[in-house]
This record gives C-alpha cells, sequence and structure tokens, in this order.
C-alpha cells in the first residue's frame, strides 16, 4: 500500500508516524507513507494556500490551486484508488470501512485546514469523506493519523499475530471482552477462573457473553444492530 498525505502544515505529521506499529511497518516496506507540503504547490509568491469565503463570513479557506495541482502531479505518477478527505461532516468511520480502505493499493489523504476547503475541491477530487467523531479539530492531520494507523495494522505481515487484528473491538459488531494478563492474582485481585482452565470452548463462550455485556451496557446502539442482524 501507498499512502500520499497532503497537508498545509507537513510538520504535525512527521513524527507519529515514525514509531510504533506505523513506523515498524514503514521499515519493513509494508506500506509506503509520503507526505507532501501543499504550500510547495502554491503559485502564490508568499506560498498562500488560503483565502477569504466569498458572502464574507469568519475564518479562511483553503483555495483549490495548490490542492488540484499536488493531486493532479500525483496522479500523472501512478493511478489511486481513493482520495479520502478527513472532514466532521461526513459519515463516521467504522471498523467495516477500515477494513475495505486496507484492501486498497494507493490511497491519497487530504488535510483539510482553516475553516475548510473549497467545495469544487470537494465535488472535483475527493473520492472519500470520513468523519472520525462529531467535533471539530483545528485540521486534518490527527484525522489522517487515525485512518492511516487503522489501516495500516490490517495488512498483511504488520502485526506479528495476525489473529489479534480480527479480536479487535467492532471486527464482529460487538466490543470487546475484558483481557487479563499475569499475575494470575494481583494484589486480592484474582482473574476469572474459566481464563486459567485451559477449556479453550469454555473462554470462548466466555468471552462471548462478557463481549456481548459490554457492548450492551456501553454502546447499545452497537448491542441492538447486532440483535437485530442475529
Amino acid at each position: 500500500m501507498r499512502i500520499d498525505i497532503i497537508s498545509a502544515v507537513p510538520e504535525l505529521l512527521t513524527g507519529p508516524l515514525d514509531h510504533s506499529i506505523v513506523g515498524r511497518a514503514r521499515k519493513a516496506r509494508k506500506v509506503d507513507i509520503v507526505i507532501h507540503d501543499l504550500r510547495q504547490h502554491s503559485t502564490d509568491k508568499h506560498r498562500k494556500v488560503d483565502d477569504y469565503p466569498f458572502g464574507g463570513g469568519a475564518g479562511l479557506v483553503m483555495t483549490p490551486q495548490p490542492v488540484f495541482d499536488c493531486i493532479e502531479s500525483l496522479k500523472r505518477e501512478r493511478d489511486y484508488d481513493a482520495v479520502i478527505f478527513p472532514t466532521p461532516d461526513a459519515k463516521v468511520l467504522d471498523q467495516q470501512t477500515v477494513n475495505k480502505l486496507s484492501l486498497l493499493g494507493n490511497i491519497i489523504i487530504l488535510c483539510g485546514h482553516y475553516k475548510g476547503i473549497d467545495q469544487r475541491i470537494r465535488d472535483e477530487l475527493v473520492t472519500v469523506e470520513i468523519s472520525i467523531g462529531d467535533y471539530v479539530l483545528s485540521g486534518g492531520e490527527l484525522a489522517a493519523m487515525v485512518l492511516v494507523d487503522s489501516m495500516v495494522r490490517l495488512l498483511p505481515g504488520v502485526i506479528g499475530d495476525a489473529e489479534s487484528a480480527l479480536d479487535d473491538s467492532f471486527q464482529d459488531g460487538l466490543l470487546s471482552a475484558p483481557v487479563y494478563t499475569r499475575p494470575a492474582n494481583f494484589r486480592g485481585f484474582s482473574i476469572p477462573e474459566v481464563l486459567a482452565s485451559g477449556n479453550h470452548e469454555r473462554v470462548r463462550l466466555w468471552r462471548e457473553k462478557k463481549a456481548l455485556e459490554s457492548t450492551r451496557e456501553k454502546r447499545p446502539d452497537l448491542y441492538q444492530n447486532f440483535i437485530n442482524k442475529k
């Protein structure tokens, strides 16, 4: 997979994407992540990428020229499966969407900034719009990192134990069951007996029960969707 990230503030992206699972995946060449400074594509003598909105109002809007030029230059080099724009006024990201995106080959992620981006960019260039929640951030860089991390960890060979990703919350529509590790008794608090029983079927049923209970308590919306699909 190749991911090209376009940002007016690329410094926000360089550190976090160099460490942990994403960083190791890049070093192992499981994913190629390239960060592009949008200002390098501006024809303005001051490298501006924003201007005041038509019709008045507070804030600034990202101008179309640098974005069009940047994306068109990338598309001349290779084909892209998606041009993704993280924005709060889109469908909220879920695990099923992440699963689908992780199967793509080449992706562009455009990070918005300021008050937003010129609508013509969204109409003509963006193919997928994704929100990471019903709130507003200063820019799309944090959302882009969330999206990258969620996709990269699903790529073959990135996580040592492939089954670990399959057991994550939301993969089956439910939250995960509680997890425990050594010691079995810590300050008088013991783990559930079933987890030390060695009976894999009992453990499976316990985890299924706890996942249902957790989802029903914390996310009744997910629980209802799960029940309705059965």
